[in-house]
C-alpha cells in the first residue's frame, strides 16, 4: 500500500500512541454511514447481552484468582470466546496454537501478533491461554483496565529506564509456566499491513525458560459474509486517534465478520544472533501471512524466515 495514503500516515504518525478511550471519533462527515434501524438495534442487542455477562464473568474470574489450579486462564479462554460470538465475530484458525497437541511443548510460548483492533484480545484470547502484554496506558481506562487485570494483563511502559524491570516481569511470567502474547508493532494500524516490530518486546525471549517464539498472522477478512477489502477494513481497524466506543458500536452493528488467525511455525530464539535478527525473522513472517490473507489467497502456516533473505529493515 501507497505509504502516503492518509490512514496509513496517521497510524505511522501515532505509533506508540494507543487510541484514546474518551474523546469524539475522527471520521470525516463525508464518510458516515446512513442511518440504518435494524443495525442499531442489532448493535443494542449485542450490547446488552455483552453489559448483562460482564459482571458475572469478571465476579467468577475474581474468585477463580484466590484459588490454585488453571481454571483462571481456561476461563479467560472462554471470557473471550463468548465475547467474539456476543459479538457476532466468528474466529477461524489455521495452523495450531504450539500449547496444542499430542504432548505439548515443554518450553513456554511467546505468541507475537500484529494488531489493528481492539477485537484482535477477543480473537485471540479467545484460542490460547497465554498472557497479554499491554502498554501501561490501558491499566488507567474505565472498565477495560479491570478486565485486564483480571485476565492477569502485563503492563509495559514507554519509559527506557524500565526496560530491564519489565522484561524481568516478563521472564517471571515465562519462568512460572504461563505464555506471552505480544503486539510487539507498539501500536495498532489501519490493517492495510503490519507495522515494523520493535525488537524490545521481544527482550524476553532469550529468558532462562528458553521460551519457543509462534508468529501469528491476524486479519479480518470476511464482513457480511463477503471478502473484505480496502473500503471495508475500517469498520474493524481501531487506531491512531479512534475512540473505543463508537468503534464498539459501528462493530456491533454488522452481521457476517470473520477474523483468520494463522498461526505459523514456532520458532526458537537461539537459532539467531541476537534480539532483531530474530525480530526480522519475525516480522517477515507475520508480514508474509497476512498479505495472504488479505488478498484471499489461500494461506498455511510459513517456516522461519532466513534473516539473510529478508529485504528490509523490520524492527524498530
Amino acid at each position: 500500500m501507497n505509504a502516503t495514503h492518509p490512514g496509513l500516515r496517521r497510524a505511522t504518525l501515532n505509533r506508540g500512541n494507543l487510541p484514546r478511550f474518551l474523546g469524539a471519533p475522527e471520521t470525516q462527515e463525508t464518510q458516515r454511514p446512513r442511518f440504518h434501524p435494524l443495525r442499531h438495534l442489532r448493535a443494542l442487542r449485542r450490547t446488552l447481552w455483552i453489559a448483562l455477562f460482564l459482571p458475572i464473568a469478571m465476579a467468577v474470574q475474581a474468585v477463580l484468582l484466590l484459588l490454585p489450579g488453571r481454571e483462571k486462564e481456561a476461563f479467560a479462554a472462554f471470557f473471550w470466546a463468548t465475547i467474539s460470538r456476543m459479538l457476532g465475530l466468528a474466529v477461524r484458525v489455521i495452523g495450531a496454537p504450539a500449547r496444542q497437541g499430542t504432548n505439548g511443548p515443554q518450553r513456554p510460548i511467546i505468541y507475537v501478533c500484529n494488531h489493528s483492533s481492539w477485537l484482535d484480545i477477543a480473537a485471540i484470547g479467545g484460542q490460547i491461554t497465554g498472557r497479554f502484554v499491554a502498554k501501561d496506558d490501558v491499566a488507567a481506562w474505565p472498565i477495560i483496565s479491570t478486565i485486564a487485570r483480571l485476565g492477569r494483563t502485563v503492563f509495559v511502559s514507554r519509559h527506557r529506564g524500565r526496560t530491564l524491570l519489565e522484561r524481568d516481569a516478563m521472564r517471571d511470567v515465562l519462568a512460572a509456566g504461563d505464555d506471552l502474547i505480544l503486539f510487539p508493532e507498539g501500536t495498532s494500524s489501519d490493517g492495510s499491513r503490519v507495522l515494523p516490530f520493535r525488537s524490545a518486546f521481544l527482550a524476553a525471549a532469550y529468558a532462562d525458560a528458553k521460551p519457543l517464539i509462534q508468529p501469528v498472522s491476524v486479519v479480518y477478512d470476511r464482513l457480511a459474509g463477503l471478502p473484505v477489502g480496502h473500503a471495508s477494513r475500517d469498520v474493524f481497524a481501531w487506531y491512531g486517534d479512534m475512540t473505543l466506543a463508537p468503534h464498539f458500536w459501528q462493530v456491533a452493528q454488522y452481521r457476517g465478520k470473520r477474523v483468520t488467525l494463522l498461526f505459523h511455525t514456532p520458532m526458537d530464539p537461539a537459532d539467531y544472533a541476537d534480539r532483531k535478527a530474530l525480530t526480522q525473522a519475525i516480522w517477515q513472517v507475520v508480514a508474509d501471512g497476512a498479505a495472504a490473507l488479505r488478498q484471499n489467497r489461500p494461506a498455511k502456516p510459513l517456516p522461519e524466515a532466513k534473516p539473510a533473505a529478508l529485504q528490509e529493515p523490520a524492527f524498530a
